[in-house]
């Protein structure tokens, strides 16, 4: 087991849970596999790596482009290895479908994206809803931690997600070429028919917290509830607070250069 639920919750459409990671090889093999394929974009470079190479390159244009390869800065950032963490977890245990990697948005290495953390779907039976959501990491001792409070805090961005329409239109501006003509079309399809026809209420929210205290519901549950009062269904919000065994600040070194990159 990789998780264990620590607590759980909930009030109206909002439910904050909170699962401390297990230390061992399940856990090992989660954060260097799929975590490491979301942090260092895995598909992204596989796809660019065998494009180039099926190229008609001379033996000075092969070791050009081994050198180009080579040469791809990998992300050590804790709070993208947090990000990353978060992604994998919601895919794994969420059914929630992130069609796009927003590594391949980067025009310089390192670079910081603006916009929604999780930008993607969620499995409903045999449709899909938009999943959108936000990641922050936190040392702080004090609980709540302060980035679940203030304007650039969890819960305003949350709140946000659930009724700006200009940031929602900008969203899905940003994700149809990037699902058009692909597998996930049906799933952009079926979410905005969804959410359109529900007057602009149905989506899941999704706020994940990385932590390296103790565990305490604190985390969540005041904040949980303010949303709640917010919220009105079919909308629903999940809080989840992923607690480490470790420092954060060591997240991106034991995720490492896995995923096959």
């Amino acid at each position: 087991m990789t998780w264990l639920a620590a607590y759980q919750a909930g009030h109206n459409c909002v439910s904050w849970q909170g699962h401390c990671a297990q230390e061992g090889d399940a856990f090992d093999a989660f954060l260097q596999g799929p975590v490491a394929a979301r942090l260092h974009d895995a598909a992204g470079h596989d796809a660019l790596t065998e494009h180039l190479r099926g190229l008609s390159l001379t033996g000075m244009g092969q070791e050009a482009l081994e050198e180009v390869l080579a040469a791809e800065v990998p992300e050590t950032r804790d709070w993208a290895a947090g990000e990353a963490l978060a992604e994998a977890v919601l895919e794994a245990q969420h059914d929630v479908v992130l069609p796009w990697n927003t590594e391949r948005d980067k025009r310089n290495p390192l670079a910081s994206l603006p916009g929604a953390d999780i930008v993607g779907f969620q499995r409903d039976g045999e449709s899909h809803r938009l999943a959108l959501g936000e990641v922050k990491c936190s040392s702080e001792v004090q609980s709540p931690p302060q980035v679940m409070s203030g304007r650039s805090g969890m819960m305003h961005q949350l709140d946000t997600l659930a009724s700006n329409l200009a940031t929602l239109c900008q969203l899905l501006k940003w994700l149809l070429p990037r699902v058009k003509g692909t597998e996930h079309e049906t799933a952009f399809n079926n979410a905005c028919t969804r959410y359109l026809n529900s007057g602009k209420r149905d989506l899941v929210l999704f706020g994940v917290l990385i932590r390296d205290q103790a565990v305490r519901e604190s985390d969540l549950q005041a904040r949980g509830r303010t949303l709640a009062a917010r919220l009105q269904a079919p909308s629903c919000c999940q809080l989840l607070a992923l607690y480490l065994p470790w420092p954060i600040a060591q997240l991106p070194e034991r995720v490492g250069q896995g995923g096959g990159v």
